[in-house]
């Protein structure tokens, strides 16, 4: 599957970082039928894995905590043990939210600070949730005041110890919430673990997702439509931003190299990538196109390649 957006930066979930505050929620209905849980499962076990506590906020029609933690483990046994350990913790929204049937602002941010602060103290190396935000329509909070509150929460997101998706679910809210969302969150979350985003940039291109077999066919279909553009007029300098790309297939990788190869003389393709993607692409040859320029960035936290 391969969405295009044109304002916001939006990134798989695995790219997310301490610190970073960001929505989910289907942008494009027909092709968001994959449950969330699938990216709520990267995202747990991601986080477990490098020591941080998670807390999942879930809506009180949501399945069990028993169902929920059945459901992330998958007979792992890394989420039971989590939960038996304190790294996991489950909570509904309403009693986050509105733990009196009120809503108050500045309740909920000290309760989230206090979930931080929690975590520090029993030795986690941060906190990350995320929170189905399901509780505003059932309460007929009014846009402007839910979109204000997610605002206000930025203070929370300069310790670095916190990160959070804020779930929106299309079932619950009309289009004119879902398309105002983008507004007060930094990030966008990909809905799908096998996905592309693929964003026009001013000096290039962005592709954030994973270019596997599932999405090889638009990966390679993205970077020819980019590169034939920029060529239509001969020689030209192109970025190609990488950064978000949690995972590349060696076909795909070899496919860059190509099409790179294929521009003419004085062309330049600029990838910028992690250093993982980086040494794969050198390993495959890019350092003999000279076409093709590498500006890897080394962030302890890149994607993946094979």
């Amino acid at each position: 599957m391969t969405t295009q957006h044109r304002a916001e930066r939006t990134v798989p979930v695995e790219r997310l970082r301490l610190g970073d505050h960001a929505c989910m929620g289907p942008g494009d209905i027909e092709g968001a039928g994959e449950s969330p849980w699938k990216v709520f499962t990267a995202y747990t076990r991601t986080s477990l894995a490098r020591g941080e506590k998670v807390l999942l906020v879930m809506d009180p029609d949501d399945l069990s905590d028993n169902e929920v933690v059945a459901l992330l483990d998958r007979g792992s046994g890394q989420v039971v043990a989590a939960r038996a350990a304190g790294q996991l913790s489950l909570k509904r929204n309403t009693e986050v939210y509105a733990p009196d049937s009120r809503f108050q602002e500045q309740r909920t941010i000290d309760t989230y600070a206090a979930e931080v602060d929690r975590a520090r103290d029993e030795g986690w190396a941060g906190l990350r949730v995320a929170a189905d935000m399901s509780w505003a329509p059932r309460m007929n909070l009014g846009h402007d005041r839910l979109l204000d509150y997610e605002a206000s929460v930025a203070p929370l997101f300069a310790d670095p110890l916190f990160t959070a998706i804020c779930w929106y679910d299309r079932r619950h809210f009309d289009d004119d919430l879902t398309a105002r969302v983008d507004e007060v969150h930094p990030l966008r979350v990909m809905e799908r673990l096998d996905s592309l985003e693929v964003t026009e940039t001013p000096d290039g291109g962005r592709i954030a997702g994973t270019a596997e077999l599932s999405t090889r066919t638009a990966f390679v279909e993205a970077l020819r439509d980019a590169l034939e553009r920029r060529d239509d007029t001969g020689p030209s300098h192109f970025v190609l931003d990488l950064r978000d790309l949690c995972f590349m297939e060696a076909h795909c990788a070899w496919q860059l190299i190509s099409l790179a190869a294929s521009l003419p003389p004085g062309s330049e393709v600029t990838v910028r990538c992690g250093e993982l993607l980086g040494l794969v692409l050198k390993q495959l040859g890019a350092d003999e196109v000279p076409q093709l320029l590498l500006s890897v960035e080394g962030d302890g936290d890149e994607g993946d390649a094979g």
